[in-house]
């Protein structure tokens, strides 16, 4: 399923968007699956899934694994603000943090915005009083906890 935005023109056809779409919603389908479904050979599915790979269209395949299944059950967002100077040095050391899983440079007062998963309360409690709050240049952090997900998206579906 295409999506109704446009995306600018880099070379990518309506057959690569057609093969993003499937890839999109299993990145497991086989090259010969995708070529029955865009009426190429499989061959030239693979060289075009190697060539959306080498231009960065596609930056990896990976898996989604639900944090529930495997006893995560704390999800929380962060806002931490930083002082200016410390700004790419606080993101360095978060974006190597294994409980954060994205990291943004927001608009406002140097912000950062981040995304952490956590085995329980005192698991989070540990990451803030020992890993976010000594940081040099963090000035202020607002948490907020997950109650319930309705929809996460990975990546951009076409």
């Amino acid at each position: 399923m295409l999506s109704k935005y446009s995306i600018p023109d880099l070379g990518i056809d309506e057959i690569d968007k057609q093969i993003l779409s499937l890839l999109h919603e299993n990145s497991r389908i086989s090259y010969t699956d995708i070529a029955k479904q865009v009426d190429l050979s499989r061959v030239a599915v693979q060289a075009r899934i190697n060539n959306l790979t080498e231009q960065g269209v596609i930056e990896k395949f990976t898996t989604v694994i639900n944090p529930a299944k495997i006893g995560i059950h704390v999800s929380a967002f962060f806002n931490v603000e930083v002082e200016p100077q410390y700004l790419e040095q606080v993101a360095t050391h978060l974006e190597t943090e294994p409980a954060v899983t994205s990291l943004y440079h927001m608009t406002g007062p140097s912000k950062l915005h981040m995304h952490g998963i956590f085995t329980d309360n005192q698991e989070m409690e540990r990451f803030l009083a020992e890993k976010l709050y000594p940081l040099q240049g963090v000035v202020s952090v607002d948490c907020q906890i997950l109650i319930k997900r309705y929809k996460s998206r990975m990546g951009m579906k076409l």
